[in-house]
């Protein structure tokens, strides 16, 4: 059965639409600390599962490119993905989701 988070991101990739991690905690009343939790559990699966990651489909408030936070990318790195060119990679991820 998927979590709450898993089917609201399942929403997101279907609409073709992102959204801000602020929002996303609040509107699954969960601390930004757990959301980010959550999220790094979800990036080590989908990498397990040679599956795009799902936390693309969020970004930083203030971000001019829609971007997902800094952690993000350090946690694609830590599971052994080179991100060379953020935009083209986060675009990559979105479009294999939807």
């Amino acid at each position: 059965m998927k979590s709450a988070l898993e089917a609201r991101l399942a929403a997101l990739a279907a609409a073709g639409e992102t959204m801000t991690y602020g929002d996303l905690a609040r509107e699954l009343g969960l601390r930004m600390a757990d959301l980010t939790a959550r999220l790094e559990t979800l990036m080590e699966e989908d990498a397990g599962q040679g599956a795009p990651f799902r936390a693309a489909l969020l970004r930083q408030r203030l971000s001019a490119d829609h971007l997902p936070a800094p952690g993000f990318f350090q946690k694609a790195a830590a599971l052994g993905i080179s991100v060379l060119d953020p935009v083209a990679f986060v675009a990559d991820q979105r479009a294999r989701l939807r």
